[in-house]
């Protein structure tokens, strides 16, 4: 059992709160973050502090994003964790997380997020990219499995694409419900996102490229003659190369960065 499992706090299920009591687990998971002392590290979501102990050990110092109240109230009053933490009492998706960067110590981001919120949630945090260094999420296995889908497969997405545009995604280890209170229904898994440095083959609006996958993958079982209609021709998408003919999830990262680029250099393709 960790040291926490005598606390007594009851999981909130609108809070998605599902706990770590695996100590073989929580150090795996604390190895593949590696924390130094010095640098600027975040934890969304430290619930009772499975993971936000071993890190203070490590590092000393960390900033925790925490919306539960009664949560952020026993870290602040936490006998060994207080004097090491600054805690924000807030919801991480309406958080500024440049707000906590410092010079030359971009954000090393971690947690177990909330599965009812971890898509918006990821989306937030790739907002703040350019301040980033890394981030290591818990997730729901199957989202960190379409995060690293590649085409061609049933997994593959706008997540994929977004993600995969912006980050290298890198898989790390699988987790069991066994290893939480209560256990999830679900597996879970690590995953480490690394922002690219530089995008060699850079989208001109990125919320065009979001647009233009949100409509491919609403009607993934259409062709994307039919599913983007409204957006592209079929002989616009003929002229950059692509067949009308494929499915969304046949078409590359570099296809829909080029149908986003033709968009936002033809905006008036689009039907209002």
């Amino acid at each position: 059992m960790s040291k926490n499992s005598h606390l007594g706090h009851q999981a909130r299920k609108r809070f998605g709160q599902n706990f770590l009591n695996n100590d073989a687990v929580i150090s795996s998971i604390v190895d593949a973050i590696n924390p130094e002392p010095g640098e600027n590290l975040i934890e969304i979501g430290p619930g009772l502090g499975a993971l936000t102990e071993p890190v203070v050990e490590r590092a000393g110092k960390l900033s925790v994003v925490e919306l539960d109240r009664d949560l952020a109230h026993r870290l602040r009053h936490h006998p060994f964790l207080a004097e090491h933490l600054t805690i924000h009492e807030i919801d991480a998706l309406k958080f500024d997380f440049s707000s906590l960067v410092k010079p030359n110590l971009p954000l090393r981001i971690f947690g177990n997020l909330p599965y009812n919120i971890s898509t918006p949630l990821i989306f937030h945090l790739l907002t703040f990219k350019n301040d980033v260094k890394d981030m290591h999420f818990m997730l729901q296995k199957e989202v960190v499995q379409r995060m690293a889908a590649s085409p061609d497969t049933k997994a593959y997405g706008r997540l994929s694409i977004m993600t995969q545009y912006q980050c290298q995604v890198l898989p790390v280890m699988e987790i069991g419900p066994e290893a939480f209170t209560p256990p999830p229904k679900v597996d879970s898994a690590i995953v480490r996102l690394i922002p690219h440095a530089e995008i060699k083959n850079p989208v001109k609006e990125l919320s065009m490229l979001n647009q233009v996958c949100l409509t491919a993958f609403n009607q993934r079982r259409k062709t994307i003659r039919n599913s983007f209609k409204k957006l592209i021709s079929a002989d616009n998408l003929e002229r950059l190369d692509i067949s009308p003919t494929l499915r969304p999830e046949n078409l590359s990262i570099d296809e829909y960065i080029k149908i986003a680029n033709f968009l936002s250099d033809n905006p008036a393709s689009i039907e209002k």
